[in-house]
């Protein structure tokens, strides 16, 4: 009966050695599969920070450029704000020039006329004030007084100094008096 037995239990310990590579392999499989998981995960990761990165390059770059692109075209901003006390006071002088003509007046407005299309030719342009909507952005509002009508609510009344504006920035804000 050994005898019998014995091919028996050789039997199971062969089936027994067959079964722990199966189980061995498997476990190495599924070691394997989270090793591949884990530099999947890692790749896509890098990815990600590779492209996010790209991506902030572009956008500085775009930033610098357009930074650069708005340098040269203010550039001459602080030149011409330091010249607009001198058309206010051409302006002044022209308010209060005697009637009849004369070399004098000419002669200053010739020159304020000059001044004024050099700014033009230069991007500086002077607001529109009058009878037009109170807007904060353009506007600066010294003083309110009572409409004289309702249509006229809300809107300037008078202009006591000039804006200007540079190209499509406002350099100097225009102080005006708006009906309320």
């Amino acid at each position: 009966m050994k005898k019998e037995n014995q091919p028996a239990e050789e039997q199971e310990v062969k089936n027994a050695e067959n079964v722990a590579p199966e189980t061995t392999e498997t476990a190495q499989d599924s070691q394997e599969a989270q090793a591949n998981d884990d530099l999947a995960d890692k790749i896509l990761k890098l990815n990600d920070q590779h492209l996010r990165l790209m991506a902030e390059f572009d956008n500085y770059k775009k930033r610098t450029l357009k930074e650069r692109a708005d340098l040269i075209k203010y550039s001459g901003e602080r030149v011409f704000v330091d010249m607009l006390p001198i058309i206010d006071d051409f302006e002044r002088a022209l308010a209060h020039l005697p009637e009849e003509d004369s070399p004098i007046k000419e002669g200053i407005i010739m020159i304020h006329n000059k001044f004024v299309n050099f700014l033009k030719s230069n991007g500086v342009k002077e607001m529109e004030t009058k009878d037009q909507p109170f807007d904060m952005d353009l506007h600066e509002a010294i003083s309110m007084f009572p409409a004289p009508d309702e249509s006229m609510k809300g809107k300037i009344i008078d202009c006591t100094q000039k804006g200007y504006m540079f190209h499509d920035k406002v350099i100097r804000y225009a102080k005006v008096v708006v009906a309320e």
